[in-house]
C-alpha cells in the first residue's frame, strides 16, 4: 500500500498548533480515535509507549510517531504539517513541524514496517518535505507524497 494513497485527505491536518510534543500526541490520538471509533486513551498510551522506547523524530525536523492499536482491522495513518515547530527529542535535536502517524492492528509487523520505511524515504527527499510544508490543502499534502523520488 502506498502512503500516499493510504492517508485519506480527512487525515491530513495542516497548519496544526500545538505546543508541544505531548500535545501533539494527545491530538494525533484525539483524531484517530473519532476517525476510527474507538478509545482515544488507548491510543494515546499506545503512542506514548512507543515513545518511552525512544523518540520517533528521525531527524529533518520530522516525526513518525507509530504504535500498535487494539480493535484495528487495518493500518490507520495521518499526516501533520504544523504552524510552528515543537521539541520532539529528535535524533538530530532539531524541533518537528513535519508528523506522519501510523496506527497498525496486532499482528501486522510486516505492513507496518513497510508503510514506515515508504514514508521515511520520502523524508529524506528535501523537495517532498518543501512541498508538505508549502501544502494549503490536504490534496497538495497527499500530491507531495505521492510524487517520484529523486
Amino acid at each position: 500500500m502506498e502512503i500516499a494513497t493510504l492517508i485519506l485527505p480527512e487525515d491530513v491536518i495542516l497548519d496544526l498548533a500545538v505546543p508541544s510534543k505531548a500535545a501533539l500526541l494527545g491530538r494525533l490520538a484525539a483524531h484517530a480515535a473519532a476517525r476510527l471509533g474507538t478509545g482515544e486513551a488507548a491510543i494515546r498510551a499506545a503512542l506514548a509507549a512507543r515513545e518511552d522506547l525512544g523518540s520517533t523524530g528521525i531527524g529533518g525536523r520530522v516525526a513518525i510517531p507509530h504504535a500498535i492499536a487494539e480493535g484495528l482491522a487495518a493500518p490507520f495513518a495521518a499526516l501533520a504539517v504544523l504552524r510552528k515547530a515543537v521539541a520532539y527529542d529528535a535524533v538530530d535535536g532539531l524541533p518537528v513541524d513535519i508528523v506522519f502517524m501510523l496506527l497498525d492492528p496486532p499482528g501486522g509487523a510486516g505492513e507496518h514496517l513497510k508503510l514506515l520505511s515508504a514514508f521515511a524515504r520520502r523524508a529524506r527527499d528535501e523537495r517532498v518535505l518543501e512541498r508538505l510544508r508549502a501544502a494549503t490543502s490536504p490534496d497538495d499534502a497527499r500530491r507531495a507524497l505521492a510524487a517520484p523520488g529523486p
